[in-house]
């Protein structure tokens, strides 16, 4: 393994973690624009509807089902950066023909925006990952998680502000154009990483197939990894409903004209951020699976107290809880993946286990706007707590498992 920076040297004088990070500011960005622009920009068109609007996370989270198997194989298979620069060129290419076929043709084709930036994030994602395990060193794994988990937070406090204003003031036209600048920006950040070694350059005389199937033995056969995946599938269950149930509850429930859903997501960013340092600054011996646990209890709590709640300040509170801890489970998870998986197969490990998550993520966001028009809000929200908790549950009898190993140790 190279490393770029020695244990003691700050983070950020690793020149991949900066490259990455800065990339990632211009991503989130174009991200941000793209979410609250299509999402107005839809609701405005369909009057609201329900289906639409969850039509909208379909063609955003369907591909990371669809793609993430094969983007996890081709990332241990293409030299990372290549493969990084590659994906962030080709959906900025890819977003400029949406912004002509929109002038010249049916509004719907804003979906192809976040569809084509969606699949091609299932290339570039793993790759990060990969570059993560190669340069970074172990015992800064979980501050590197952390530092891209704060970065999503500060977005979340700045991106819903940004894509509103942008969509507000210029239209949908400059916001799908501003989309493709900022992808384009991420490309021309990522020329400074350094060059693929040699290694990286994947052999291709082994089968795609045969690789592809390596990842699903992989996790198979490593028990801590199986029961990660079954934990993906309900976190992912629950997190499609509680995702796509707030601007309902916002403005359903609770009565509020949509621009108020901007602050539950500025409360969940902010609180966000602050979870995000803390988990730099908890002590490495919090296994990444009590983080995890920790996180889902959390949320359980809540999405009960969303469900329940009657006023904006109850629910900024709430939202407040969730994203505290929602750093935990993210970098529980990456953690995970990262301290089970063998560099040579991280990527496919990622495949495997991200599409579980997604997957169920799409399905449950797919079925919002039935569950919503045939059940109260808050059942809703109480079964996505449900969910959480038998996640949680899952989980211990590895935190038993550590535990005795530490002990014994």
């Amino acid at each position: 393994m190279s490393n770029e920076a020695s244990p003691r040297s700050g983070l950020l004088d690793n020149r991949v973690i900066r490259t990455i990070l800065l990339s990632g500011v211009f991503l989130q960005m174009g991200i941000w624009v793209r979410n609250f622009a299509v999402l107005f920009f839809v609701m405005g068109q369909t009057n609201n509807d329900p289906y639409a609007v969850s039509l909208i996370s379909v063609a955003q989270f369907g591909p990371i089902f669809l793609f993430s198997f094969i983007g996890g194989t081709f990332a241990d298979r293409w030299p990372p950066r290549r493969t990084m620069i590659g994906s962030d060129l080709l959906s900025a290419l890819s977003i400029c023909l949406v912004l002509l076929a929109l002038v010249f043709g049916t509004w719907k084709v804003v979906f192809f925006a976040t569809l084509i930036s969606s699949i091609l994030s299932q290339f570039s994602q793993p790759a990060a990952l990969k570059l993560f395990k190669v340069h970074v060193p172990e015992e800064q794994l979980q501050a590197v998680v952390a530092m891209n988990q704060t970065l999503m937070a500060i977005f979340m406090i700045l991106g819903p502000a940004l894509g509103t204003f942008i969509y507000q003031t210029f239209g949908i036209y400059t916001s799908i154009g501003v989309m493709a600048v900022t992808f384009l920006l991420s490309a021309l950040v990522l020329f400074q990483l350094p060059r693929d070694e040699a290694s990286a350059m994947k052999r291709t005389d082994s089968h795609f197939w045969s690789e592809f199937a390596d990842g699903f033995r992989y996790v198979w056969v490593k028990p801590i990894l199986r029961r990660l995946g079954m934990v993906f599938m309900l976190v992912g269950l629950a997190s499609g409903l509680t995702s796509q149930l707030l601007i309902f509850l916002i403005v359903d429930q609770l009565g509020l004209p949509n621009d108020s859903f901007q602050w539950a997501l500025v409360s969940y960013g902010v609180a966000m951020l602050v979870g995000g340092g803390l988990v730099m600054k908890l002590p490495k011996t919090i296994t990444p699976q009590a983080l995890v646990a920790m996180g889902l209890l959390a949320s359980a709590i809540g999405s009960c107290g969303n469900g329940l709640s009657t006023a904006l300040w109850t629910v900024l509170i709430f939202q407040f809880l969730n994203g505290l801890f929602f750093p935990f489970i993210h970098a529980g998870f990456s953690m995970m993946i990262l301290r089970n998986s063998e560099q040579v197969i991280v990527g496919r490990v990622n495949g495997v286990l991200t599409p579980m998550f997604m997957g169920m993520m799409v399905l449950s966001m797919g079925s919002v706007g039935w569950l919503k028009n045939t059940l109260p809000i808050p059942v809703v929200y109480g079964s996505a707590a449900v969910m959480f908790v038998i996640g949680m549950l899952l989980l211990v009898p590895v935190l038993k498992q550590t535990t005795a190993a530490t002990q014994s140790s």
